[in-house]
This record gives structure tokens, sequence and C-alpha cells, in this order.
């Protein structure tokens, strides 16, 4: 049986069934998981972020999420990558902390996927995130 992104975030979940019984029912469509488990965050700026998107293009990217008025842009990445991870400017989360994650079949304000998890449990590479990072940078000068 094929695996859905929302099969595949549930199972970051400490109880994936109860957890995805609760996700039904909220109306808003966004709970609460748990970095570190299956995936860590890393969250840039925006305006950073969205050019970052353009140049992996969303048939190479991970999942990515963007938060209300996408004013952060967060980085699936793999577990450990938060722990390592030396950028400036970017926010991490990994063990321990937890980020609000939408419905990845449904549309919702605020929080959202710009590219959602697929079930495949791809993740984005964090060298080919931090080379991209690094030519979007540049292309924005001093940002």
């Amino acid at each position: 049986m094929a695996t859905t992104g929302l099969d595949w975030l549930a199972q970051a979940a400490p109880d994936p069934q109860a957890f995805r019984a609760q996700w039904e029912r909220t109306g808003l469509g966004l709970v609460l998981l748990p970095a570190g488990r299956r995936w860590d965050v890393l969250s840039v700026p925006g305006r950073l972020g969205r050019p970052v998107v353009e140049l992996l293009g969303t048939g190479s990217c991970g999942p990515v999420l963007a938060d209300f008025g996408d004013e952060h842009i967060g980085f699936l990445v793999p577990v450990g990558t938060a722990a390592r991870w030396l950028g400036t400017g970017v926010r991490c989360a990994g063990e321990g902390t937890w980020i609000v994650v939408p419905h990845p079949g449904r549309r919702s304000r605020g929080v959202r996927w710009l590219v959602p998890p697929d079930g495949s449990g791809r993740l984005n590479d964090p060298v080919v995130l931090e080379l991209a990072l690094h030519e979007a940078a540049a292309g924005l000068g001093d940002w």
C-alpha cells in the first residue's frame, strides 16, 4: 500500500493513529508535530527561502513549509541536521522542538505547504540546500 503525505507526517507523532484522528477532526487542519523524530526543519526568512525553492525546483525539492504571510520558509531535512547547522540567520528545529504542520491535502490560511510531502520520505538534502541558500543570498545582495 502506498504511503501518502499524511501517513508519512503522522509517523512523526508519538501515537500516529490518534494523531490522524485528531487531525481529521481539527477544523483548521493545523497540528503540532515533534521535530527530530523523522525530520528536522531549517527555517529562513521568506525573502531568502522563496528563491531557494525556485532554485531547487519542486520536482527535486523535499517538503517545504511557509508560515503566515510567508515571513519564514521551512525546509524539512534529515534528523540531526539542526544540531549541526552553522548558518547565520537560520532557525533550526530538531529534537525537543515542535512545529505547526498543515494538513497536506487541504488548503489552509497561514501555515501552508509550498512543497507538500509526497509520502516517499524524501527530504531536502542539507548540502544542496546550503548551496542554494548561498546562491539565493548572493542574488539578494545585502539581505
